[in-house]
């Protein structure tokens, strides 16, 4: 009798067929709803978040309960399929919630196994939620929390991102609880934002009602978790776009009668770039595979997180290099990769911090 082949754990970096069409049809909205001159005009306005486009996204085509089970409203899709949509809106810095929504927020009720209407409302794009956690805090970092008095929360929190969008805010109390909290019952203050496609804002509490969820620790572990993870895939997005733009820019714009493209000292930093892109599209491939499967997903989180910051900073500071006068224009959206590639660089933790994690995870010295 023939023993039965081992089956193989290697993560499956590959793009399926239906990711492709995932891709296709969500590219095609974005550049219907999310043109350059339309997100830069939106970011000058006082509604910086594109609710139509969030609505198409969320309403139109389901893509806000992707992670949401079928059985509470959601389409049971799986990490994968999040990391193609968000490469996507990373490539269009599209100013919509869905990293904070669909992504943080969702996890962090996931986490809970509370009562399914508060999911089933964020996955059908009716209410949008934010994790009610600062920006720059990495899975299993420290974070503040709000005083739970007599069933009442108190406190201010800082750094929440979407926080001006979100319609129930999910809120860490200092009883170890997590509690959903109307918009309505809290102050929600704009802070100064360098990414101005996905603004901050400080929060306060003056004796809001929440309904208890569940234990905070872990619903806030797993949800920054996934959302570091899935974040090297909108990373991913906006380098790619940034490197073919340049390569694009510069077989057009000629010097000398040739085009600039064709000097080599610009071959070889577009060729070296070329590696980095591809190297985090693994890394970030492998992040959404494992939060797919479960397998390694602290170890694959940290790799993509440690490599993805640079890597995107590097691919925005080129392109807005190589595209010369006219990338320092307000009227070209370079300026939004780069910002947006820099606030990402220490959303959900830092490279330095991942790097950290990591040696730890694989027992090592960190450098």
């Amino acid at each position: 009798m023939k023993t039965p082949p081992a089956q193989s754990t290697q993560p499956d970096l590959l793009y399926s067929e239906e990711e492709e069409a995932l891709r296709a049809a969500v590219r095609d909205l974005l550049a219907d709803h999310c043109d350059a001159p339309g997100v830069i005009a939106r970011t000058e306005s006082d509604t910086p978040h594109d609710l139509a486009a969030w609505k198409a996204l969320a309403d139109g085509m389901g893509l806000a309960g992707l992670l949401v089970p079928e059985a509470e409203g959601g389409q049971g899709a799986t990490h994968r399929e999040v990391a193609v949509v968000l490469e996507e809106l990373g490539r269009a810095v599209a100013p919509v919630p869905y990293l904070t929504s669909a992504v943080v927020a969702t996890e962090a009720l996931l986490a809970c196994e509370a009562e399914g209407g508060l999911l089933a409302e964020l996955a059908s794009g009716r209410r949008i939620g934010a994790l009610a956690v600062a920006l720059n805090v990495a899975p299993g970092g420290a974070y503040k929390v709000v005083r739970h008095e007599n069933g009442a929360l108190h406190g201010e929190l800082t750094g929440i991102a979407d926080a001006s969008a979100a319609d129930v805010l999910l809120v860490p109390a200092d009883d170890g609880g997590l509690y959903a909290v109307d918009a309505d019952a809290v102050t929600v203050t704009p802070q100064a934002s360098l990414d101005l496609t996905r603004p901050v804002a400080t929060v306060t509490l003056d004796g809001a009602r929440g309904r208890l969820l569940g234990d905070a620790e872990h619903a806030v572990r797993r949800a920054l978790c996934a959302g570091a993870g899935l974040l090297a895939s909108e990373q991913l997005g906006l380098a790619d776009w940034t490197l073919t733009e340049t390569v694009r820019y510069l077989k057009d714009r000629k010097q000398f009668n040739r085009p600039v493209g064709g000097f080599q000292a610009l071959k070889h930093r577009l060729a070296q770039l070329w590696l980095e892109v591809v190297n985090l599209r693994a890394a970030a491939r492998n992040a959404a595979d494992a939060l797919a499967t479960g397998e390694d997903v602290e170890v694959a989180v940290a790799v993509a997180q440690a490599y993805a910051a640079r890597v995107a900073v590097h691919a925005a500071e080129e392109a807005l290099q190589l595209h010369a006068g006219i990338g320092m224009t307000w009227e070209h959206p370079i300026h939004l990769y780069l910002k947006r590639a820099k606030a990402d660089s220490i959303a959900y933790g830092t490279a330095g911090a991942h790097r950290e994690a990591l040696a730890e995870f694989v027992d090592l010295q960190a450098p």
